[in-house]
């Protein structure tokens, strides 16, 4: 079982720290500007060691919403990659179909 972990509601953060962007068909979950800027200044005091206690929490639940960005975007890609392969098979099947189609001849 995890260990029990303070940290900031993921919830809360996308209040502000969410954005949603297209890319080509695939619609993703992103990191503002300002949370992504905030996200690397955390990183940055932590690999020095220099994090309070209320930036650890924060850190943690930054990574917590990544985590959850990160499975959800897979997720839409993945769906739209069997969404479009399933959409290549049906449209090839009816060339083939149409091809393979005769006509009666009215005589």
């Amino acid at each position: 079982m995890p260990t029990p972990q303070l940290m900031i509601s993921p919830s809360f953060l996308m209040r502000s720290g969410l954005q949603i962007r297209q890319r080509d068909e695939v619609i993703l979950f992103k990191f503002t500007d300002d949370l992504h800027f905030r996200l690397e200044s955390l990183l940055e005091k932590s690999k020095a060691g220099l994090l309070t206690e209320n930036e650890v929490a924060e850190l943690e639940g930054i990574k917590e919403l990544d985590r959850i960005f990160t499975l959800i975007n897979s997720k839409l890609a993945a769906q739209l990659k069997w969404s479009l392969s399933q959409l290549e098979s049906l449209s090839n099947n009816e060339r083939e179909t149409a091809v393979n189609t005769a006509t009666p001849l009215n005589l």
